[in-house]
């Protein structure tokens, strides 16, 4: 049966002072004044029947989850105590899911892009579940058509096409590249980025984590003998933050697409416009921008002298910012941060939640 898993256990502290432990990004109304998890949850309309969506999320969150998402089952939201990257976060759920379903192929999407237009993106992951099913020890990934030498995204390198079906062999995976790279990358042809959205079948999943991690397997198939018993919890509570945290591309993709283990690595093109909003330069291009290259969050109300081409967001449309001769800056206002920081640094953001998160506890974060 088709199903699919949308991972929402993400931070967002690139997004921050906005985003907070205890109201992350995928909650808050930053597409058009809804919440990016329930952009995602609509966008998979007629792709499977909504019995079979399920979210990966941290414990903490579960109930944000039930109160964007109130149609999902009880069952439908999986709480991760803690976060432990995505191997295990598709781990986890590929053997919730596989409990009652053996055949179960799963689609893993994420909860912070914005994908235009939805048809296609519902086209091509009906396309990934087919190759699936037609080759079931496949895993598909899904490659973007870049428009730009992007420096901030991971790439996939397509071989040659395989006969009977839409999807080409995976040569390579390259991480974030610097510009130069980007620029030779894109000059070949040949790369995509690397959506991080995939469709395999759950049991060619855990086969091959019990090849690969098997430590964790092991442990993550236990989570799920006792998921729906009163053991559940506390099971979770003792393994969970035990298992090594590693993402899904290190532990099982980038080892099967050099042939390490008995799966086969393919990608499928969607060509759709898509905005992975991780970052204030990346939500800033959902913004309308005005005649000095200013880009407004809707609300937020300024005064701006002599200044171009900044990001201008708050919380409050009651409160000015105002700014004179400021170019190239990220100025975020909360109830109680400010954030003022050069749109060149923005990656950088992340690095100061972290000295804040050191030095003020977890009051600002």
């Amino acid at each position: 049966m088709r199903n699919v898993v949308i991972l929402a256990g993400g931070s967002g502290t690139r997004l921050w002072p906005l985003s907070r432990a205890d109201k992350p990004k995928q909650v808050l109304p930053l597409a058009a004044g809804n919440s990016l998890l329930r952009v995602a949850y609509n966008r998979l309309t007629g792709l499977v029947d909504p019995a079979n969506i399920y979210v990966c999320t941290v414990a903490a969150h579960t109930d944000l989850v039930r109160e964007e998402l109130p149609e999902l089952g009880e069952h439908n939201i999986i709480g991760e105590p803690v976060g432990r990257d995505t191997a295990n976060a598709v781990g986890l759920a590929s053997a919730v899911v596989a409990r009652n379903d053996p055949d179960a192929v799963l689609a893993i999407v994420g909860s912070d892009h914005l994908i235009t237009p939805e048809d296609e993106f519902r086209a091509a992951i009906e396309a990934g579940f087919e190759v699936v099913e037609q080759r079931p020890r496949s895993l598909v990934t899904f490659g973007i058509e870049p428009t730009h030498p992007h420096t901030g995204l991971g790439y996939v390198e397509r071989g040659d096409a395989i006969e009977g079906t839409p999807a080409y062999a995976v040569d390579r995976f390259r991480e974030k590249p610097d510009r130069a790279t980007a620029e030779e990358y894109l000059a070949t042809g040949r790369f995509w980025w690397n959506s991080g959205m995939f469709v395999w079948r759950a049991e060619t999943v855990l086969d091959l984590l019990d090849k690969l991690l098997p430590e964790s397997a092991a442990q993550l198939r236990q989570v799920a003998s006792v998921w729906d018993t009163p053991e559940r919890d506390a099971t979770l509570a003792e393994i969970y933050p035990t298992l090594r945290k590693i993402s899904i591309d290190y532990a099982m993709l980038e080892p099967a697409s050099q042939g390490k283990v008995d799966a086969d690595v393919v990608v499928l093109p969607m060509p759709v416009h898509w905005l992975d909003v991780g970052s204030w330069a990346a939500l800033a291009g959902t913004y309308e921008v005005d005649a000095d290259g200013n880009r407004h969050e809707p609300s937020a109300l300024s005064c701006l002298l002599d200044s171009h081409d900044n990001v201008i967001v708050t919380d409050d449309p009651d409160h000015l910012i105002a700014a004179v001769g400021l170019s190239g800056h990220i100025i975020v206002h909360t109830k109680d941060v400010t954030l003022v920081c050069p749109l060149a640094d923005g990656e950088r953001i992340k690095d100061l939640v972290a000295i804040v998160q050191s030095d003020h506890a977890d009051r600002y974060v």
